[in-house]
């Protein structure tokens, strides 16, 4: 198996031979070389201390990255390579880092201390591909595996547990027997992980090729950092809608879901067990699950660290996600005025990734496509759905003698519904003309 470095890898190493040390590629990038992707980023280990690679590398720009740890980071040719000396880690007491590290000049002592088979391979063009723990044939068996034992990978850095359930979602492989016993057995160590760690981790595997059947196997992980899903496990929707659970119809449509929207659909019926109600006819009815569920999801993603952006996004998403689907132009321009023209193309995603966990996987999709047209048609000729739309201003109607306060924002919204519902043309003199 030859990989293919860049240039500039293979002058780092072939630099750090030519002094007299060992150097390889080594993790995730040789890992996803071998399953035919493009590595994001080349990592270099090496027999050098960080003191005889800086000296290797003089005239080089060096940042002095990660000292204690043995990193620094040379720019070669514009491109930025973290080179860590081969070490030994000393104990984990935060379950997170290493309290201590000791530098080592055997390779496969260093390859002993990384999480994962797969992870734990090392190559350069002379001598090839070093694989200590079998992880060429994990990756060929799409495995994931501890190297070592799974329990002290995990108690070392409980990170390892949540990127056992990534990799697993973005992979596409199945985490062994004994790995995915001890990632239940260790998830109440996540408690021990920084929230922004914990969510960089669940952003990856939501994203992941196989997300719907990690969320329904690895629920329990995923319940220790958000416990409000709880809840929605096996809780039955007892409606002509659903053939799932709330919970494995929320796996379905994160799958479903366009990456900006994945979180969002994982917490998007959220508040559906506070909310039941079961009529005379025995069916489900969830009223108000959106404004409830979007403001839990709001506490749910401000805890775990999440940008402002995705927070708001993810929220009115939430918030509208249930709103009937207008059935002509002029419900589908009141829906706008009502949650605005990004909540109308919210609910249509909503829409679209709801139906993949219902009984129907096509329910309403004529009146989704209509809702497509409507906008379009809106668009294309200017049409008035909000305030901001109208040819006439508060100083206008001010002038024509409104009072200010709320009457003159009563009577702005009264001329968007009478544009609206084509009781007046949207023309500054016909406004004045209508208000009087």
């Amino acid at each position: 198996m030859v990989i293919k470095l860049p240039a500039q890898v293979n002058k780092a190493i072939s630099l750090l031979n030519k002094a007299g040390f060992e150097a390889f590629v080594v993790g995730g990038c040789v890992r996803d070389s071998l399953l035919g992707l493009s590595p994001s980023d080349w990592d270099v280990t090496t027999s050098a201390t960080p003191e005889e690679t800086e000296k290797v590398f003089d005239g080089y720009r060096i940042i002095e990255t990660g000292l204690q740890h043995g990193t620094v980071t040379v720019l070669i040719d514009k491109m930025p390579l973290e080179i860590t000396t081969y070490r030994v880690d000393g104990k984990y007491s935060d379950n997170r880092h290493p309290d201590s590290v000791s530098f080592t000049r055997n390779l496969k002592d260093d390859l002993s201390r990384r999480d994962f088979t797969v992870n734990a391979l090392a190559y350069n063009d002379e001598k090839g591909l070093v694989d200590c723990f079998g992880g060429q044939d994990d990756l060929k068996n799409k495995i994931i595996r501890c190297v070592g034992n799974a329990d002290e990978r995990f108690n070392e850095d409980a990170l390892r547990i949540l990127r056992a359930i990534r990799f697993s979602s973005t992979l596409g492989f199945k985490i062994e027997n004994k790995t995915s016993e001890s990632v239940f057995s260790n998830k109440e160590l996540l408690n021990n992980i920084a929230r922004e760690r914990i969510r960089v981790e669940l952003v990856k595997l939501l994203n992941g090729k196989d997300v719907k059947r990690v969320l329904l196997d690895y629920r329990d992980i995923i319940a220790v950092f958000i416990p409000e899903l709880i809840p929605t496990f096996d809780y039955p929707q007892n409606t002509p809608y659903h053939c799932f659970d709330v919970y494995t119809h929320t796996a379905y449509t994160v799958e479903a879901a366009p990456e900006e929207f994945k979180v969002a659909m994982l917490l998007h019926d959220i508040a559906k067990p506070e909310c039941k109600t079961t009529d005379e006819n025995g069916v489900d009815h969830f009223k108000g699950h959106p404004i409830l569920g979007s403001e839990i999801a709001f506490k749910i993603l401000k805890r775990l660290t999440f940008d402002n952006v995705t927070i708001n996004r993810s929220v009115k998403f939430i918030a509208v996600h249930d709103e009937k689907l207008p059935h002509n132009l002029t419900e589908a321009l009141k829906l706008m005025k009502r949650i605005g023209e990004d909540g109308y193309d919210y609910l249509i995603t909503a829409k679209y990734a709801d139906n993949q966990g219902k009984a129907d996987t096509h329910s309403g999709e004529n009146l989704l496509e209509d809702m497509k047209k409507y906008q379009k048609e809106v668009k294309e000729k200017n049409l008035c759905y909000s305030i901001k739309q109208l040819n006439v201003t508060g100083n206008d109607l001010i002038n024509a003698g409104i009072p200010e306060g709320k009457q003159l924002g009563n009577t702005l919204d009264m001329l968007v519904d009478a544009v609206i519902d084509g009781k007046c043309e949207n023309i500054k003199s016909e406004l004045l003309k209508y208000i009087r």
